[in-house]
Order: structure tokens, then sequence, then C-alpha cells
């Protein structure tokens, strides 16, 4: 990665207490230098943001970002996004606050913007891939992005993965305040529109992982909001 580049992490949580602590640890060990984490919590139920509150009392390079509710994970990072630009950050990553996305992979991750806009942990290229998950959930997840790809007419392998980092210019290009996606689907509809753009996208092989402890977000609302935003993103264009 080119040399001081200001990077920052937008880390959304709720009801992440079991695992903030170790997951913020670990992120700090990867980032470069010049660095900042932000993490954007929803009024999490069980002190989530309250640890978070501690974390950035104890490190001047994490701050937070606190949210009056549950709102969905693209507001979250909408919002993220929003300070990380307006604290001029010249690339925004992204990651689950659960270790289902190794922070050992950042650098690689990182690494790769000098020659791309955006750059995805990708399961779906060679080398990459997922841990414990069993045969039904494999399906789903393949299944989706397969679908997202054949409705939206780009090749992008793993367009449902939520580990990421964008240039700054990506984010200010996309329109982040008109995508309309709430959950899941926000992960595809900011890929689309950084093809859609004219941005360089590139896929770095990761190994997901199950999420160590708490349980999960996905719910079959998100899926059936997924499901229905796909089409409605080839539609519109970048509308």
């Amino acid at each position: 990665m080119p040399a001081n580049r200001p990077v920052w992490l937008v880390l959304p949580t709720y009801d992440e207490a079991a695992s903030l602590e170790a997951i913020v640890t670990a992120i700090r060990e990867q980032l470069p230098p010049e660095r900042r984490l932000l993490i954007v919590d929803d009024n999490s139920p069980d002190g989530t943001g309250e640890i978070a509150d501690r974390l950035a009392a104890d490190h001047d390079d994490v701050s937070v970002l606190h949210r009056p509710a549950k709102q969905g994970l693209g507001p979250a990072y909408v919002a993220g996004f929003r300070e990380a630009i307006a604290g001029g950050a010249e690339l925004i990553a992204q990651m689950d606050a659960d270790f289902s996305h190794d922070p050992a992979d950042l650098p690689r991750l990182l690494a790769a913007t000098a020659d791309a806009d955006l750059v995805l942990g990708s399961r779906y290229v060679a080398g990459g891939g997922i841990a414990e998950w069993g045969p039904t959930r494999r399906l789903i997840s393949r299944g989706g992005s397969a679908y997202s790809r054949v409705l939206l007419g780009i090749g992008i392998r793993d367009l449902t993965g939520g580990f990421k980092v964008f240039r700054r210019a990506v984010l200010e290009a996309i329109g982040l305040e008109a995508i309309p996606s709430l959950g899941y689907a926000f992960q595809v509809e900011t890929t689309y529109r950084a093809v859609k753009s004219g941005f360089r996208v590139v896929e770095v092989p990761i190994v997901f992982h199950d999420r160590r402890v708490g349980d999960s977000k996905m719910t079959g609302s998100i899926v059936l909001e997924a499901a229905l935003r796909v089409p409605m993103m080839r539609l519109g264009g970048r509308r």
C-alpha cells in the first residue's frame, strides 16, 4: 500500500459485546500507523456501545459513532463512510465485528488498492473459501452471489461479501445517500454502483469463518430484501 494514505476502518456493531474488544485489538495490529477505527453502534442493548466508548478512551485511533436505534446495516455503513470522508480518509475499509472476516487479511486487501479502486475480500475466487458452514448455508451464499451476478450482468464472483476496501473517490461518486438497501443487499449495491461508474474492482481471496460467539444477524427479511432489490438495481441503473 502506498505510504501515508490515511486508512479508516468502519466497523458496524449490534450486540457484539462478547467479541468487540478482541476484534478491535486484532484490527489495530493489522492497520498501518496512519489509521482510525470507527465503531458504528446501533444502540446495542448488550452494552456494546459502552465497551466501544471505553476502547475509544484507551486508544487515540479508535472512535465511536452512536446511532439511536437499530436501523440496518446499510445506513450504518453510510453514516460511517460519511464520517470517514469528512475525516480525511483516503482508503475506507469495512468488515464484520464477529471474526468472520480475519483481520490478518487486511494488509493484503489494503495493498491491492495500489492497482484497484475497490478491493473485495472474496470467498469465491481461487484460494478463497468458507470454513465451518454446512451445505445449506453454502448453497444459499453461493446462490445469492450467482443470482446477483446474472441479474446485474457483471463478472464479480463474490457480490454479497462485506470485507472491502474503497478508495475515497469511489464512495464520493456512487451516490451513497441514494442507496435504499438496509441489509446485505447494500453490499451488492455498492459494488454494482462502483462497476457501473467505471471503477476498477478486484477480488482478493479470503477464507470466511463462522462467527465465534453470538447469533447471526441474517434473517429471512434480509434475504427477501436482497432478492427483490437486485433486479431493481438493474432496472433503475444508478438511481
